[in-house]
């Protein structure tokens, strides 16, 4: 059995791919993500919240580890994390690295429409984090990326303003198992 995976998804199927981690809950699976977010924004029914998703990667010689970030803010109150690891073949290619967390991040928000989160994305902004900004080598590819997430109809945003991506997903990259 291969341990990498062309599409992100480990080869006994989707079900890795639908469990994450909640730093206050511990392992959860994508239901449980559902309930949890439903449960927290009934805690402030009239609060203003934002939906964040952000990718982000760490590659070593032998694999490259992506983390995606579920981020369920509730503006100037806080906010709950989930997020899930998934472990690639080695990516070293920056160009290529930046397009699968973009794919990644998007894949995430097809699957909690799929999973019956659409009555909840419709209420709140949905934003995607990208890890590039205007310095440095991802500079080259902010339009192409920023233009895929705004032609399938959520908000993109770089850095410094990608703070799901560059600094919540990315503070989880560092451990490479």
């Amino acid at each position: 059995m291969n341990k990498y995976s062309t599409n992100y998804y480990p080869d006994e199927g989707r079900e890795p791919f639908m469990n994450f981690i909640s730093p206050t809950a511990g392992k959860v699976t994508m239901d449980q993500v559902t309930q949890l977010i439903e449960r927290y924004t009934e805690e402030d029914p009239k609060g203003k919240y934002r939906i964040v998703i952000g990718t982000d990667s760490q590659t070593s010689r032998k694999a490259t580890q992506f983390v995606t970030a579920i981020i369920i803010h509730r503006v100037g109150k806080g906010a709950r994390i989930f997020y899930r690891k998934v472990k690639h073949k080695p990516i070293h290619e920056l160009r290529h690295r930046i397009y699968k967390e973009t794919e990644m991040s998007l894949e995430l928000m097809e699957l909690l429409k799929e999973e019956g989160f659409s009555a909840l994305l419709e209420k709140w902004p949905i934003e995607i984090h990208l890890d590039v900004g205007k310095q440095g080598e991802t500079r080259k590819v902010i339009q192409e990326v920023v233009g895929w997430v705004t032609s399938v109809g959520y908000i993109a945003r770089i850095k410094p303003d990608s703070y799901g991506a560059s600094s919540v997903a990315d503070r989880y990259t560092k451990s490479i198992s």
